[in-house]
């Protein structure tokens, strides 16, 4: 017997010049209850997984691969709509976003209760992979199943960020991609409006 899980939110996904890469999940609503969790690649390719809590660090580090999980502190803010800062551990972020871009307004045409379906989301993985090589649904860590319902999109356009008081640089696209699970997140600095399902088996 299978049990599934639903976290709804937004990951905001980046690169700076520096060569870190950031991704940022938001959960307004998740099984854990409201929670923020903030995965990091540096510049060597070293997988950081800031979580607030254990029970956090247990399931996202059960779900993906991580060098090094720290437990701090995380603090995802959105004064309005169009910024979000972040504070978690050594990381500290300022991140402003833009307009839809044509693939925000195609997903935000869909109708979110068919978008966040797990059986919408595995008939996009093929287009998905063929027009951004990105995808949906696939294995994750111990056996887990997951599907990205993506609702929304829009570009980021600005961002402020240190890593131990030391500057990340500007924006740049997430390359190379980040190797935390199956999937990375758009090359485009980008923040999504997401439904996660995940599987357990």
């Amino acid at each position: 017997m299978t049990t599934r899980l639903t976290f709804d939110g937004w990951i905001l996904g980046l690169g700076t010049v520096s060569g870190t890469r950031v991704v940022v999940g938001h959960w307004p609503r998740s099984p854990l209850g409201p929670m923020s969790d903030v995965m990091v690649q540096r510049p060597r390719g070293q997988r950081v997984l800031l979580a607030p809590s254990a029970e956090v660090a247990e399931f996202v580090g059960s779900t993906y691969t991580f060098d090094e999980v720290r437990l701090a502190p995380v603090t995802v803010d959105r004064p309005d709509d169009t910024t979000w800062t972040v504070a978690a551990g050594p990381l500290r972020m300022g991140v402003t976003s833009g307009p839809r871009p044509v693939l925000g307004r195609l997903l935000h045409a869909v109708p979110a209760r068919l978008a966040r379906t797990p059986a919408w989301v595995g008939l996009l993985d093929l287009p998905a992979r063929v027009t951004t090589g990105l995808r949906t649904t696939g294995s994750a860590g111990n056996g887990r199943t997951e599907w990205y319902g993506v609702q929304d999109l829009h570009s980021l356009v600005e961002v402020d960020a240190c890593w131990d008081g030391e500057p990340l640089g500007a924006l740049t696209p997430v390359r190379p991609p980040v190797t935390f699970g199956f999937g990375s997140v758009p090359p485009r600095p980008s923040v999504v409006r997401v439904t996660t399902t995940v599987q357990l088996p």
